[in-house]
């Protein structure tokens, strides 16, 4: 896998010029991330991450994407995979965020220590509308692993949502909490330190534990 940061010119056509090159070049494009600089040096232009695979003469692609007019400047890089690896994901109140998120780190810092690569993202969030809406982007994350869902209580919408993220592919812990959150997961756990250390241990591609095994369980 391969990528680049190309810093590029915000305006119509950019992407077009671009990525004819790369397929020229017949790159694989896995991933790809724009935005806008708002401030800084490049104040006003585009950034454009794209990670791929494949292709004929990497350096021969690099140059000549250099040589496109709107193109400032490009610089290999290693993929987000190779450097933030799998993400485990927690969503809910801000007591029991910090909770999970600390059994998490604590766990992958195990891991990562010998030679894993595991990330955890938080996010605290009230209300019912904002932590279904933050529970379907999960699906859309990037290398996004597992969810673990922290509160005290959660339902109605939030669960409709579970169940989607599920049917993409990507298991759900639960706290034990009110509501029918916990019907819907496919672990729930009481303790949340142990919920961030489970999380991590089924994204392990080293630990023995496996959510499917043990999925419709309460710990």
């Amino acid at each position: 896998m391969y990528a680049v940061r190309i810093i590029a010119e915000n305006r119509k056509g950019v992407l077009k010029d671009i990525f004819t090159v790369v397929a020229h070049y017949r790159a694989n494009v896995l991933m790809v991330h724009q935005e806008i600089f708002d401030s800084g040096p490049w104040k006003g232009m585009a950034e454009l991450y794209v990670e791929y695979e494949n292709g004929m003469d990497q350096e021969k692609m690099i140059c000549e994407l250099s040589e496109i007019s709107s193109v400032r400047d490009i610089t290999r890089t290693e993929s987000f995979s190779h450097i933030y690896g799998t993400r485990v994901i927690i969503i809910g109140g801000g007591a029991q965020v910090a909770q999970v998120a600390m059994g998490a780190v604590n766990e992958a810092d195990r891991h990562n220590i010998r030679g894993e690569r595991i990330s955890v993202d938080t996010i605290p969030l009230v209300g019912e509308k904002t932590v279904a809406e933050a529970v379907d982007a999960v699906a859309r994350l990037p290398r996004a692993s597992i969810l673990v869902l922290a509160g005290s209580l959660m339902g109605g919408e939030i669960s409709k949502a579970v169940d989607r993220v599920r049917d993409a592919g990507i298991p759900v812990i639960a706290l034990k909490m009110a509501g029918s959150v916990p019907r819907h997961a496919d672990m729930v756990v009481t303790d949340p330190l142990q919920a961030g250390v489970f999380a991590v241990m089924h994204v392990s591609s080293k630990a023995v534990f496996d959510i499917t095994r043990v999925r419709g369980q309460e710990f």
